[in-house]
């Protein structure tokens, strides 16, 4: 296996149009939270406003670990509190019927070392999707894909239950002779699978201490692994999901959390997303666990006190994780400014947990 490349800042390349690229982000993500909290009458975030399950955790990081893989939070062995929110990713809260592709946020609390810049607390966040490779191959793409995203926010609900099954069977079929489309997914036609059989991905790059690496959140526990693939009939059920989560979930469950290295400069980009890094080149390695014990996957009380006065971001964290690349770029300030819409909105702080005790509640 060749060796991993060191982290150094010349990684990353600015494109000079990024920030305008920022304020159009902005604009849409503004026009997003501006129409569901007229709706609503209450904020909700941006994207991935709805969530599916709320779930208290430990991580443990693993003893004994090579020293390119002991890095930032993961350089000494030890057990963290952790919080782990479910989620799909558009910015309004839709129906279970409408498939789409699954996130997760995971917040470990009471990390130590020098922090990133106006990172508050001692979080560190690590935002995946359950899919390897993002969407948009830069900044201004990924303002178009919002731009779409913004203009059917709140709109036609029934339509896109409906173009929903539609998109599944198409997806079902490209699928089946070796393709498959991130749009007909991004649109609806992603299979609409247990969220806890799922394997979540960084897909973006971030430092990793001395190295430069991509993130992994894979099921171990048998009974996470028998969930993947498992389709749910949401019938005519709008929160189907979490309430299988919350079944799922009174048995706990354990996920590896893996690492994997840049080690090939030409074939593991950190500028552009959209690209695969190889994993014979440099495989997935396990550096935690992630356990929770038997628990409610999602409550009215959690909800209360994780989708409101808690915000996850790539840029929550220590320095030894800087996020890496354009897209991680341009998220730091559209992020900020959709977590100050939602505490203004609902007068509700936002802020960083020192401990974490998630209600069992209803």
């Amino acid at each position: 296996m060749q060796p991993a490349i060191p982290y150094s800042a010349h990684v990353e390349t600015a494109a000079p149009d990024e920030a305008e690229t920022i304020q159009g982000l902005k604009g849409a993500l503004t026009e997003i939270l501006e129409t569901t909290s007229a709706h609503y009458g209450h904020a909700v975030r941006s994207v991935h406003a709805k969530s599916h399950g709320l779930i208290a955790a430990t991580l443990e990081v693993l003893p004994d670990l090579p020293e390119e893989l002991g890095q930032g939070v993961f350089a000494n062995p030890g057990l963290f509190q952790a919080v782990l929110r479910i989620s799909t990713n558009p910015g309004d809260l839709l129906p279970d019927s409408i498939s789409l592709p699954r996130g997760i946020a995971l917040k470990v609390i009471g990390v130590e070392g020098d922090r990133l810049e106006d990172s508050p607390g001692g979080s560190q966040d690590f935002i995946m999707v359950n899919g390897p490779v993002f969407a948009a191959i830069d900044p201004e793409s990924f303002l178009k894909n919002l731009k779409l995203l913004a203009k059917t926010t709140d709109r036609a609900t029934w339509a896109k239950v409906a173009l929903s099954s539609v998109l599944r069977g198409t997806e079902k079929a490209l699928e089946a002779v070796g393709g498959e489309s991130g749009i007909l997914k991004a649109l609806g036609g992603a299979p609409n699978v247990h969220p806890l059989g799922e394997t979540y991905y960084s897909q973006t790059a971030f430092r990793h201490g001395d190295y430069v690496a991509k993130y992994q959140l894979v099921p171990a526990s048998p009974n996470l692994t028998r969930l993947t693939g498992a389709e749910i009939d949401a019938g005519d059920d709008p929160d189907a999901i979490r309430k299988q989560v919350d079944i799922a979930m009174m048995g706990g469950g354990t996920w590896d959390f893996r690492v994997q290295l840049r080690r090939d400069a030409k074939n593991m980009p950190v500028e552009d997303a959209t690209v695969l890094w190889s994993e014979e080149i440099s495989p997935f390695q396990t550096v935690a666990r992630l356990h929770a014990a038997p628990q409610r996957g999602w409550t009215d009380a959690r909800a209360a006190l994780v989708d409101d006065s808690m915000r996850f971001t790539v840029w929550t964290g220590l320095e030894a994780h800087r996020p890496l690349g354009a897209i991680n770029r341009v998220r730091k300030p559209v992020y900020d400014m959709s977590s100050a819409f939602r505490e203004q909105f609902n007068h509700c702080p936002i802020h960083e947990p020192t401990a974490i005790v998630l209600p069992e509640g209803t």
